[in-house]
């Protein structure tokens, strides 16, 4: 891949355990990643760290004290001092520019859960599919209650290429009557079907 810098707001850790491991989280993860942030030769600091029992995946995401330009080729030392790799099956660090942002009807819980919804756009389609994220779709499901945070981020290494994520007070909230008429608008009906390599994703917050 290039090693051209873009913009960068995040980093997100995607990491992977063996086939057949068990369903829980190594211990230590979150600890691991605090202490990275804390001795990391960029200033990060920790903002999610979420773990799917059902994929057996953990995304840590870190923020940039001082988002700018980052190169790629800065990326792979970053997985080595807190990340025992006899461990994961894959760790994989990707470069996020944050696109949408938006406090949700429950800003202030405790988030419990962490939902992700990951696409790639069907070609011709990502300006159409931007502005429905933008002014429909994500401002919609931020003002459901039990929604703390509705984040949409563009990933610059690792595909799906665009990463939308709530975190949520409850998983029920995406059954909820309120989220249900969100995600059922003429506009959705209109949008959805051009995204491309989609993962849904429902981890549980860990930090």
């Amino acid at each position: 891949m290039a090693n051209a810098a873009v913009h960068t707001d995040f980093l997100l850790f995607q990491l992977s355990l063996p086939v057949g491991a068990g369903p829980s989280a190594p211990a230590g993860l979150a600890a691991g990643f605090a202490r990275f942030c804390q001795q990391s030769p960029l200033p990060l600091q920790v903002h999610r760290v979420a773990w799917s029992a059902g994929t057996h995946t953990a995304y840590a995401y870190a923020r940039l004290s001082q988002p700018g330009l980052l190169a790629a080729d800065a990326l792979p030392a970053l997985a080595q001092p807190w990340l025992d790799t006899s461990v994961w099956a894959r760790v994989r660090v990707s470069r996020l520019e944050t696109v949408f942002i938006a406090p949700g009807a429950s800003q202030g819980a405790a988030p419990v859960f962490h939902y992700t919804v990951e696409m790639d756009p069907e070609a011709g389609w990502m300006p159409e599919i931007s502005r429905w994220y933008d002014e429909e779709h994500m401002p919609g499901l931020a003002a459901v209650e039990g929604s703390i945070w509705a984040m949409r981020l563009l990933n610059h290494d690792h595909g799906p290429y665009s990463l939308a994520c709530y975190d949520l007070v409850t998983d029920q909230a995406l059954v909820s009557p309120a989220w249900l008429a969100v995600r059922g608008s003429a506009w959705s009906d209109i949008t959805r079907p051009h995204f491309q390599n989609t993962l849904r994703t429902m981890f549980d917050v860990l930090a």
